[in-house]
C-alpha cells in the first residue's frame, strides 16, 4: 500500500510537536469553524464532532485524496464543557471551580480521506491541588491561559496545579499519540520517519 500524505488542519503548536515526536511527516493547513456547542451536546459528541468537522473543512479547501487530521480538545467540570477564558476574572472562576477537584480533559482525533472517516475520543481524568485566588491571577499574568480550553496548560506552568492524573498525557497537550498512530497505521500514514536533515 502507498505511503499517503497528511495534513494537519490546526494551528496548534503542541498538535505539530506532538505528531513530530512519533516521526510522522505532515502539512500544516488550519482552517477555522463555528466552535459554538450545539443545543445540549454532550461534552465528548462536541469534541468529536468539532475534530471530524476541521478535518472535513480542511479537505474541502485543499481538494487532494491526501489523509486529513483534526482534532479538539476540551476541558470538562461536572459535564459542563470549559472552554478559553474570555478574560483574566473569567479564567480565575475556571480556575477556582476546578481547584481540588478532578475534571476531564477529552480530545478527540479524526482523520478523513476522501469519503472515509474515522474518529477516536480519550477521555483523561485530572486532578488539582487545591488553588488560591491569588495563584490564579498570578497564572493568568503569565499570559499562559488565555487560549487554553480550562485556562491552563498541563505542558506548561499549569502543571504546578495537577496532584494527580489518569490516562493520556499526550491527550491533554492535544493529541492522544497511542490512538493516533494506531489511526494513521489505517490509513497508510507512517510514523517513525528520521527528522529531515
Amino acid at each position: 500500500m502507498p505511503m499517503s500524505t497528511l495534513i494537519l488542519a490546526s494551528a496548534s503548536p503542541r498538535r505539530r510537536e506532538l505528531l513530530q515526536q512519533i516521526g510522522v511527516r505532515f502539512e500544516c493547513r488550519p482552517v477555522d469553524i463555528d466552535e459554538t456547542p450545539l443545543p445540549q451536546e454532550a461534552p465528548a459528541d462536541y469534541v468529536a464532532r468539532l475534530a471530524l468537522e476541521k478535518a472535513r473543512a480542511c479537505q474541502q479547501l485543499m481538494g487532494s485524496d491526501a489523509v486529513y487530521l483534526g482534532s479538539d480538545t476540551t476541558v470538562t467540570l461536572d459535564n459542563h464543557i470549559l472552554g478559553k477564558p474570555e478574560n483574566e476574572d473569567d479564567a480565575v472562576r475556571m480556575l477556582m471551580h476546578l481547584s481540588g477537584r478532578r475534571h476531564q480533559v477529552m480530545t478527540s482525533v479524526a482523520l478523513v480521506q476522501g469519503e472515509r472517516e474515522a474518529v477516536e475520543t480519550v477521555i483523561t481524568e485530572v486532578e488539582f491541588q487545591p488553588l488560591n485566588e491569588d495563584q490564579c491571577r498570578a497564572y493568568w499574568h503569565t499570559g499562559e491561559p488565555a487560549d487554553k480550553a480550562g485556562a491552563y496548560g498541563i505542558q506548561g506552568m499549569g502543571a504546578v496545579f495537577v496532584s494527580r492524573m489518569e490516562g493520556s498525557y499526550s491527550a491533554v497537550v492535544g493529541l492522544p499519540l497511542m490512538e493516533t498512530a494506531r489511526l494513521l497505521g489505517s490509513f497508510a500514514v507512517p510514523i517513525w520517519h528520521a527528522p529531515a536533515t
